[in-house]
């Protein structure tokens, strides 16, 4: 059953009196604190602040909940939320400020930002941000430096999830999303969704289970879905590669591929061949440390279900052979025939009625010169304008649209070679820089540079609603609105063919502006007007509703949901979007920019005596997305401290037991965390907790609020020898790294964390 009818099924229309009664108390609303965007209801209180969040009263949707979701009254009304605009009035990260007026901040901002370009060009203004803070930006951020001739934008999308849209744009054309509903297998490479965090993939796996899909895990420990999988393979972490590579060599010699599809609708299927045959099972297993019988079992599961998906999966986007990983899960799913057919992977392209942030971008106004000086481009091109651009003819010929900027990931710079050219000023100086919902400091690799880098610009402006790390390093720093304060239609940022209706339910604070709002009047005040004629979000949500003649009010008088029935194998009537029209196993995006066109394993840097554990960075802990969220009382005291998984053999060779505060130490940097001992864990390997700051100690003192304490950032280095080839990706799953017990815990912190 497609999702459109469980929806239908519950409710034809939402004119009924029952529904139009309910809309006079709450109103649904998207959350935003997490990426997956789940479509909640919420209630304002007396006050006029949002008062409480509730499930959908749809069950195709109910379930989507979680913790995060019912805080979200602590977050938006937390006490230490930023309502006025603020200006530096001390040293750089000394955390001392006035207030002033929006108006003033923005004068100031643009007079600023203009002297900076007018000395070092339009490519020394960069910017980052993350996908959930853009849910009002309507491509506004990108049309600006787009104009201004700045093509140095990155977002945390490049190493999650927008990275993966890239390339898989380079195999087949699109980005697809697995049909859940329908699907008789599930890989997980690494994935571990759980009840709260990825609440609704976590729900579709649940659901696809009863209805008898087989589910296999790929994951170093025992994870929650690896205890309830049919097969667990326990790899070695950074080895996805390798464990594909094996597949396929199972799956090619068996014959377990779809032949025709093979023969009519790929290219390279010869030259893959004998890519494949380097890696034969006793190989494979000599890299992953799983064993042989173990992988071919695996491969056949998948190969001979009815139909399988590999969802996405934020393990795969941060190994030293991502872009060849990725691929690899690309190249599985098409020639298995899993690839946009019901039960396998979806190939949605735009919804027909919305218009996409794509196409208000401009991309085309920004200069073959100046994309040239796109940071990273040269080095590793595969998410930047330099590949992007070479499939531009055939996105228009499949999708209609030139610049398929699918999840905001395809056009960036890469963030490591932005950083460095901050703090080096090479190959030329980066002087203006803004964040906007993105804790820069410590959402990127190597910590220390990208602290540099800040330290070296002329301008850095925030735009947030909480005092992070990063805003403090800031001098301007603007309060952002939140989900329930704006109207917004989501569309999962270009990805999937689902409109979701976000309604706005208080007001924001006076001087506080939405993404939209601060692209547009900084617009505006550099010259660039014209392009900037939309008043208010309605006013641009009415514009991109267009295709559908309706207005936003129309909108949501009429509907909460639309879904655009996909249709399947498309690829008959007009072909992939890649060069050829074909899915490309060997890709000539790849061949012509000087790389290898077929995937490939590349070994990380090895574990040494001195560096005895594989440090896996980037664990989610269920009370927290990314680095957020560390002070809202209610979500923190889930999670009071962070702390590193360790196996109980590991311990006790270093003489640790629970509660342990140690040192984790790598050739880049040491954080300190308190000792976790599990089972579940894989002898040898380490996780280390994302994303750690401390709030309470905010204190002026240029320390950060302990930015350098426990963030998994500063451990993780970004030099050559770390990095994926083609994306210019960090190896986050497993370098050399080691356990120091401390003498005493970091000073500083409250009981609650000590304790905890």
């Amino acid at each position: 059953m497609a999702l459109v009818d469980l929806i239908k099924k519950f409710d034809s229309s939402r004119r009924s009196a029952s529904r139009a009664d309910a809309k006079a108390d709450e109103k649904y609303v998207v959350c935003t604190i997490c990426d997956i965007h789940c479509q909640l209801r919420a209630t304002a209180g007396e006050d006029g602040r949002l008062e409480r969040i509730r499930q959908h009263d749809n069950p195709a949707f109910a379930k989507h909940i979680c913790y995060k979701g019912t805080a979200a009254p602590h977050v938006h009304n937390h006490e230490d939320r930023l309502t006025v605009p603020l200006k530096r009035v001390g040293e750089r990260g000394e955390d001392k400020w006035e207030e002033i007026s929006y108006e003033q901040a923005m004068d100031e901002i643009a007079e600023r930002l203009a002297a900076v370009v007018d000395t070092h060009g339009p490519e020394s203004f960069a910017v980052s941000t993350s996908g959930w803070n853009t849910q009002t930006t309507h491509g506004m951020d990108r049309r600006f430096m787009n104009l201004l001739g700045s093509p140095n934008w990155t977002s945390g999308v490049s190493l999650c999830a927008g990275n993966t849209a890239a390339v898989n744009k380079m195999t087949y054309g699109w980005f697809p999303l697995g049909d859940f509903m329908n699907t008789k297998c599930i890989v997980l490479f690494g994935h571990n969704p759980r009840k709260h965090s990825w609440s609704p993939i976590f729900h579709m796996i649940e659901d696809a289970k009863a209805n008898g899909a087989t589910v296999i895990v790929m994951d170093p420990r025992v994870s929650e879905q690896a205890e309830g999988a049919d097969l667990h393979l326990s790899l070695r972490s950074g080895t996805d590669a390798a464990m594909c590579l094996g597949w396929l060599n199972v799956i090619i010699a068996e014959g377990l591929y779809d032949e025709e599809f093979v023969a009519e609708w790929t290219v390279g299927f010869e030259e893959l061949k004998e890519r494949v045959a380097e890696y034969p099972l006793e190989r494979v297993a000599e890299i992953t440390g799983v064993e042989p019988e173990l992988i071919a079992e695996a491969a056949r599961m998948y190969a001979t279900a009815e139909s399988a998906i590999i969802p996405w999966t934020p393990i795969t986007d941060m190994q030293i052979s991502s872009t060849s990983a990725i691929r690899l899960q690309c190249i599985l799913r098409a020639i298995t025939g899993n690839l946009d057919v019901v039960g396998g992977e979806t190939l949605h392209g735009y919804h027909p009625e919305y218009i996409p942030e794509s196409d208000l971008a401009m991309h085309e106004r920004l200069s073959q010169e100046q994309r040239d000086k796109q940071l990273g481009s040269q080095d590793h091109p595969a998410y930047t304008y330099r590949a992007q651009d070479m499939l531009g003819d055939a996105s228009e010929r499949v999708w209609g649209h030139r610049y398929a900027d699918i999840v905001m990931g395809c056009y960036m710079a890469n963030p490591s070679s932005l950083f460095r050219a901050m703090a080096t000023e090479a190959p030329y100086p980066v002087k203006a820089f803004f964040t906007l919902g993105n804790n820069t400091l410590l959402s990127y690799p190597n910590q220390h540079q990208i602290h540099a880098g800040m330290m070296n610009q002329d301008l850095i402006v925030a735009h947030e609603i909480f005092m992070t790390p990063t805003a403090m390093l800031a001098d301007y720093v603007l309060p952002g609105d939140v989900f329930s304060e704006r109207n917004y239609v989501a569309d999962t940022w270009g990805w999937t063919g689902r409109l979701e209706l976000s309604q706005k339910v208080v007001e924001p604070p006076e001087q506080a502006s939405s993404t939209f709002e601060f692209w547009t009047d900084l617009g505006r005040r550099m010259g660039f007007g014209e392009h900037f004629a939309w008043e208010s979000l309605e006013d641009i949500l009415d514009y991109r509703l267009g295709p559908m003649g309706k207005t936003f009010a129309e909108f949501e008088a009429d509907e909460y949901f639309r879904f655009h029935d996909p249709k399947f194998r498309k690829y008959r009537e007009v072909g992939f979007a890649t060069p050829s029209g074909k899915v490309e196993l060997f890709s000539s995006v790849l061949d012509e920019l000087g790389f290898d066109g077929l995937p490939y394993y590349r070994e990380g840097p090895a574990i040494s005596d001195e560096y005895p554990y594989y440090v896996f960075t980037g664990v989610r802990e269920d009370p927290f997305f990314q680095t957020g969220q560390r002070q809202v009382e209610v979500l923190r005291r889930r999670a009071p401290s962070p702390k590193i998984f360790m196996h109980p053999i590991d311990a006790t060779r270093d003489g640790l037991v629970d509660g342990d505060w140690v040192d984790v130490q790598t050739a880049t940097g040491s954080v300190a965390a308190k000792v976790l001992v599990q089972d579940s864990m894989k002898e040898g390997h380490i996780r280390v907790p994302h994303g750690w700051w401390y709030p309470e100690m905010r204190d002026g003192d240029g320390a950060l609020a302990g930015a350098f304490i426990s963030s998994d950032a500063v451990l993780c280095p970004d030099s050559p020898e770390f990095l994926d080839y083609e994306q210019g990706i960090p190896h986050f799953k497993g370098f050399p790294g080691r356990v120091v017990k401390r003498d005493a815990p970091p000073e500083g912190l409250s009981q609650q964390t000590l304790d905890g």
